[in-house]
């Protein structure tokens, strides 16, 4: 009997582990992206940021200002995935198990990881903008 099942399941079985496989790449790709624009974006704003050093504003304040970024950005990213997700969802839900398709759990949890993971993705480009040098930084173009 458990060899009946286990032919009857593999299928099912092999479809959930490509899934699995397919969600950890696709988060691996989302972090390593997020961690690129934003990055970009600090070097992109070097002389501004080193204009606001020279100015005046703290590490802490530039720290904020980076992280700001990244959390408008992730926000704006994880508002349109759950709506593509809510869309998508009903093509997979006869591949749901004990889970409706539009369950809010779900979407509640992978949201809040995502954007922990945005705000930890930003925190090197954060931390390397609050450290600028504003001569160098002025110096730079």
């Amino acid at each position: 009997m458990n060899e009946l099942l286990d032919t009857a399941s593999g299928e099912q079985r092999m479809l959930m582990v490509l899934v699995a496989i397919f969600s950890v790449c696709a988060f691996t790709m989302a972090v390593v992206g997020l961690y690129g624009v934003i990055a970009y974006s600090v070097a992109q704003r070097t002389r501004e940021i080193g204009v606001r050093v020279a100015l005046g504003a703290n590490a802490s304040e530039i720290a904020r200002m980076v992280i700001r970024q990244a959390a408008v950005l992730s926000g704006i990213g994880i508002a349109i995935g759950v709506g593509a997700a809510l869309l998508l969802t009903r093509l997979m839900a006869a591949r749901l198990y004990g889970i409706s398709p539009a369950d809010p759990v779900s979407y509640a949890l992978s949201a809040g990881v995502f954007a922990a993971v945005a705000i930890a993705a930003s925190l090197i480009p954060a931390r390397r903008a609050a450290r600028l040098n504003p001569v160098e930084a002025l110096r730079a173009e």
